[in-house]
């Protein structure tokens, strides 16, 4: 066992002011509300404003962890901001979040797993604490605009996407709780089934026009449910494995949320039941590496999740990339009533 363990002190995120729902969308789609629903079981997505920033999302979703934990700023000795939508290619917006936050030691990266970005980041920010005991608090940011990238016509991405970005402050704790172990696994064989290309070294902006071809988010849906459905249920269950936990041990869980439909198939798939999760895709979207951090927050706004419990977070992006990690759930002041 760890000398400490790393637990979630605090949670926190925002959300744009605008939404909009498949009434709106289809006025540029050729589909109905109700085929939506079908398919994805998302009723609607946030929109961000054309001043918004992802860096201004992640700052306001930091400050409200920040406040759970009842952590100043001045003790946050890293953060990672995990996204694929910062404000610009470079420098990174966990440089912009330590500015706004006054977090002046804190060490600062981006990380860019796509949608697994804030599991995977949760992850890093954990084993940096254990091996360094400077870290006294670490700052994990999941947040996208993915609307700026996306085409409203394109039926594979606009039903999908959303705006919004969520926090979790990370501190040390007895070595019985928090973090137990992750899992990670990556399928590069459909790499290119959900890409970005415009502004990439391969595609760059200069002495080129726009060209919508490759200037938006492009996503092959069919490939994703495949990926999703071979791959997720075998990274939870070594995460389990490493853990020491069986999969019918797990008290809770929270996804990616990528499409209502497709965690539900997986959650019966590994034969648990949907009352042991938290979904929030159908009346948000999926807002990417932002997707698991929103639905945490919300899940411990509303008292889902207890002292005590095994809890897993899971997540599929890009790549395909998969990753899982098991926690003893503790919130020092008691944010999980």
């Amino acid at each position: 066992m760890f000398e400490h363990g790393i637990c979630i002190s605090g949670v926190g995120h925002h959300l744009p002011a605008a939404w909009e729902d498949n009434e709106a969308l289809c006025r540029n789609l050729d589909v109905t509300p109700e085929w939506i629903v079908e398919k994805t079981g998302i009723q609607r997505r946030y929109i961000a404003a054309p001043d918004d920033s992802a860096s201004g999302y992640a700052v306001a979703a930091a400050r409200r962890a920040l406040a759970m934990a009842d952590v100043p700023a001045s003790e946050i000795d890293l953060i990672i901001v995990c996204t694929f939508s910062g404000d610009y290619i470079f420098p990174p917006v966990s440089a912009k979040v330590q500015l706004e936050l006054g977090a002046a030691d804190a060490q600062i990266f981006d990380l860019q797993a796509n949608c697994t970005g804030f599991v995977t980041g949760l992850t890093t920010a954990s084993d940096r604490m254990r091996v360094d005991p400077s870290v006294r608090h670490a700052l994990v940011i999941g947040v996208e605009l993915c609307s700026r990238y996306i085409d409203r016509r394109d039926v594979n991405t606009a039903i999908y996407l959303s705006d919004g970005a969520g926090a979790a402050v990370l501190s040390r704790a007895a070595p019985e709780h928090g973090i137990k172990a992750s899992a990670f696994f990556t399928d590069a064989s459909n790499f290119e089934a959900v890409r970005m290309r415009g502004g990439g070294s391969s595609h760059g902006m200069i002495g080129r026009s726009y060209d919508p071809a490759v200037d938006h988010m492009e996503m092959n849906g069919i490939a994703t449910w495949k990926q999703a459905i071979t791959h997720m249920p075998k990274v939870i269950k070594a995460a389990c494995a490493k853990s020491g936990v069986e999969l019918g041990d797990i008290d809770f869980m929270i996804f990616h949320q990528a499409n209502y439909n497709l965690i539900d198939y997986i959650v019966r798939k590994m034969r648990l039941d949907m009352s042991r999760t938290f979904t929030n895709v159908r009346e948000i979207g999926n807002t990417g590496a932002a997707s698991l951090a929103i639905a945490l927050s919300e899940a411990v706004e509303q008292g889902l999740l207890r002292e005590g419990q095994t809890v897993l977070l899971a997540a599929v992006g890009a790549g395909f990339n998969f990753g899982a990690s098991v926690w003893t759930w503790h919130m020092p002041r008691d944010g999980a009533r």
